[in-house]
């Protein structure tokens, strides 16, 4: 009868481990999917940024929803030093806390 009760509180102990994990798994995924996001908005910003002519580069905003209904703050800086073009991508969001991710990339004219 001991052995059968030691038994059930060691599967109790390890079934609240399993819980609390299950927990954290979730919440790095979400977290693993929204600087996904982020950072295919700022590509995809980045993307535009070269189909247009070199003269129409500049700094600017936006805001994005992504597929989970966070909103993220899009803002690109452009600097300028000879022929070439810094360009400077930050994504912001707000999940449990202020994120944000940047992309940096050099265009040539």
């Amino acid at each position: 009868m001991i052995e059968v009760l030691i038994a059930l509180v060691i599967l109790s102990v390890s079934l609240l481990a399993l819980a609390s994990l299950t927990a954290v798994t979730t919440k790095n995924n979400a977290f693993g999917s929204h600087v996904t996001e982020a950072a295919t908005f700022a590509q995809d910003k980045l993307e535009e940024l070269r189909a247009i002519r070199w003269d129409q580069i500049v700094s600017s905003n936006d805001q994005k929803t992504g597929s989970t209904g966070i909103a993220y703050s899009r803002n690109w800086n452009v600097a300028q030093n000879g022929s070439l073009k810094t360009i400077t991508i930050s994504v912001n969001w707000n999940d449990q806390g202020n994120r944000s991710m940047s992309l940096v990339s050099v265009l040539s004219e």
